[in-house]
C-alpha cells in the first residue's frame, strides 16, 4: 500500500508554534489576537498559495478502506479534491474564532509551494474512497476543539 495523503486537519492536532500545521497555527494566532485585543494578525506570504486539506476522520477511513480493498503497491493520492487559498483559509478561521481585525499578509515571507491539490480519482476507483466531511464542517469541528483546549 502506497498512499499519498494531503494535509490532514482536525481535533487533536498541535498548535505548538514550533511544529504546528497551518490550520492549528492560524486558529491559535486568531484566538490569541482576539484575547489580547489585537487589531491585526500577520500571516506569512501573499495568501495566494492554495492547499488541499482532508479531515482526519476521512483520512482514517481512507486508510482502512485501502487496507481492506487496495490491491496495488502503486501510489494512490488521498485527499478531498478541493483547494482553498491561504487568504480564504485565514479569513474563514478568523470568522469562526470571532477575530474581527485585519488579516495582514507579509509578502516578504515565503508562500511555500504555490499550489497543492491532488487528483484523487484513483482512490475512488481502486478502493471506493471519497471524502465525506465538507471542509466548512471539519473546520467548525477543528476550531471548536482547539478553542476548548487552548492552554493545555
Amino acid at each position: 500500500m502506497n498512499l499519498l495523503v494531503v494535509n490532514l486537519y482536525g481535533p487533536g492536532d498541535t498548535d505548538d508554534p514550533a511544529r504546528s500545521h497551518v490550520i492549528p497555527a492560524l486558529i491559535r494566532k486568531c484566538a490569541d489576537a482576539k484575547r489580547r485585543g489585537d487589531r491585526v494578525v500577520d500571516v506569512w506570504g501573499t495568501g495566494a498559495a492554495t492547499r488541499e486539506f482532508l479531515y482526519v476522520e476521512d483520512g482514517a477511513r481512507a486508510i482502512r478502506l485501502a487496507t481492506e480493498r487496495l490491491d496495488t503497491s502503486e501510489p494512490v493520492n488521498v485527499g478531498s479534491g478541493a483547494e482553498i487559498s491561504i487568504a480564504e483559509l485565514a479569513r474563514a478561521i478568523a470568522d469562526r474564532v470571532g477575530f474581527t481585525g485585519e488579516i495582514r499578509f507579509d509578502p516578504r515571507e515565503p508562500d511555500g509551494q504555490p499550489r497543492r491539490r491532488l487528483d484523487v480519482q484513483r482512490a475512488k476507483a481502486l478502493f471506493g474512497f471519497e471524502a465525506t466531511v465538507a471542509f466548512a464542517d471539519g473546520l467548525d469541528r477543528t476550531v471548536a476543539w482547539q478553542l476548548s483546549h487552548l492552554g493545555d
